[in-house]
């Protein structure tokens, strides 16, 4: 399971597209995908822009009115999902 500690990094054969207020991330090889709502794009794209959870965490309590702890589980959990469906990459702080 991945913490905020974590950094995470992003396969080249991971597809993004975004549509409105929700995104679909393709990997090419596996042909698995993952859809997106608006609150998951967000976080995907300060993902892509920092690379670090903690920042990701923190950015996003600066935009959304929600409890920390709750915040922290449902990235992780995200993280965890996405990695899992070979669309990102944990790695070690």
């Amino acid at each position: 399971m991945s913490t905020l500690e974590n950094r995470i990094s992003f396969p080249e054969d991971v597809l993004f597209h975004e549509a409105d207020d929700e995104a679909v991330l393709l990997n090419l090889v596996s042909g698995k995908y993952f859809s997106l709502d608006d609150v998951g794009t967000r976080m995907w794209l300060l993902m892509t822009k920092h690379g670090q959870l903690r920042i990701v965490h923190q950015a996003l309590l600066e935009e959304y009115q929600v409890d920390p702890q709750q915040l922290e589980q449902d990235l992780l959990t995200l993280i965890d999902n996405l990695a899992d469906h070979g669309l990102l990459q944990i790695l070690e702080s």
